[in-house]
């Protein structure tokens, strides 16, 4: 079991005080967004033996275990994150696997280095996710029913927002969806960001169930991602409560802390809220274009005391223990490699003692034993 030195990313929409908070450290005044726990290239954990996907890499099945690098190859497959959102992140979806293989190889054959800034595809994997809020966490998930959007767009008297209200209303729900998401992202810019303009000042005087956008508006002026977001699902999880983003569903996370995971992929199309590049045909290829419920997702418990956030996926498995005083410990020893974090109080894994924020890599097999006050997070795989 592996003690793990994390490293943790500065984007510009994280938080300069949440992450930071958790750990009982002082903040820098610079933004914390994401802690990475895992093997990513981009950022592996360290461990006493070296990085952790160099320690992966130097024996696969010892670390994974067979069934796991039968299944998934010789890497982790997954990515643990705390997330600490400040303002909103962007507007994007994620393809599903056949699409992210068959874009990775079409930009490949094309030549487009794997850096280029109009690159979509930085591999070919899949990139399904899963958010649990550690505190009320706002965000946005999949498309409102066509006639909800039109009604929330016209409810704020903008009439350049008039012809969207009519496209939602003049077809069924995924030609909708598809005519007015394509309109919003080809409009003329200058026509576009007058009508942004427009739109959070409404927001801003009307409030309520506007404020959401009134605050993105605030943060991205005149970007059509501020519009594009009135289409979708506004979710406030309570902590505890999760989301699942599939392959196609639009998505964006506004404000919070969480733990997320994911599979191991950088593969993200966007559809605004954001200065990098938004390829609208390849997004529209991309986007599933059918409203829907956001799906929110409470842990179900088992006999053994596991809180288990299902998914339809087999890339990772994300749980989580808590721990009141007294209680035995826990045996999560498992055929499959795993990520314990603490979130809360001091819990004890093997023979290392873990406080918020604090993590360990358990190699496949190896005896892991959790006690202790507080709560800790399970991230595995199924196979």
């Amino acid at each position: 079991m592996d003690r793990l030195d994390n490293t943790v990313r500065p984007y510009a929409w994280g938080s300069t005080t949440a992450i930071p908070q958790l750990l009982g450290t002082e903040p820098t005044g610079e933004p914390q967004a994401e802690m990475w726990m895992g093997a990513h290239p981009g950022a592996p954990s360290r461990t006493g033996r070296g990085t952790l996907a160099a320690v992966i890499d130097e024996d696969p099945e010892r670390e994974l275990g067979h069934a796991c690098v039968a299944k998934f190859g010789p890497r982790l497959p997954f990515l643990l994150k705390l997330l600490a959102a400040g303002a909103p992140l962007s507007l994007q979806v994620h393809p599903d696997l056949a699409q992210a293989k068959e874009g990775y190889a079409d930009e490949e054959r094309r030549g487009i280095p794997v850096d280029a800034p109009h690159r979509n595809y930085k591999d070919a994997n899949h990139k399904p996710e899963l958010i649990c809020a550690l505190t009320e966490f706002d965000g946005l998930c999949g498309f409102r029913d066509p006639v909800q959007a039109a009604d929330l767009l016209d409810g704020l008297g903008v009439d350049s927002l008039k012809p969207y209200v009519d496209l939602l209303h003049a077809h069924p729900e995924e030609a909708a969806l598809r005519e007015v998401l394509t309109a919003i992202l080809t409009a003329d810019p200058d026509e576009m960001s007058r009508t942004v303009t427009e739109t959070a000042a409404a927001c801003t005087h009307l409030g309520g169930v506007y404020q959401p956008y009134a605050d993105i508006a605030h943060h991205y002026p005149g970007d059509p991602g501020v519009i594009a977001a009135m289409l979708l699902n506004h979710v406030r999880l309570q902590p505890g409560e999760a989301l699942y983003l599939g392959a196609g569903i639009p998505h964006a996370y506004l404000n919070g802390l969480g733990v997320e995971i994911m599979a191991n992929s950088d593969n993200v199309l966007r559809c605004g809220l954001t200065p990098k590049h938004v390829d609208v045909p390849e997004l529209l290829r991309i986007v599933r274009f059918e409203a829907a419920d956001p799906g929110v997702l409470r842990p179900e418990a088992s006999p053994d005391g596991e809180e288990v956030y299902e998914t339809p996926i087999d890339e990772f498995r994300l749980s989580r223990y808590v721990l009141p005083e007294g209680t035995a410990p826990h045996d999560l020893t498992s055929a499959t490699p795993q990520i314990l974090l603490c979130t809360a109080g001091t819990v004890r894994a093997g023979d290392h003692e873990l406080t918020p924020g604090q993590s360990v890599f358990v190699p496949a097999g190896e005896k892991a034993e959790v006690g202790g006050v507080g709560t800790v997070f399970r991230a595995t795989v199924i196979v």
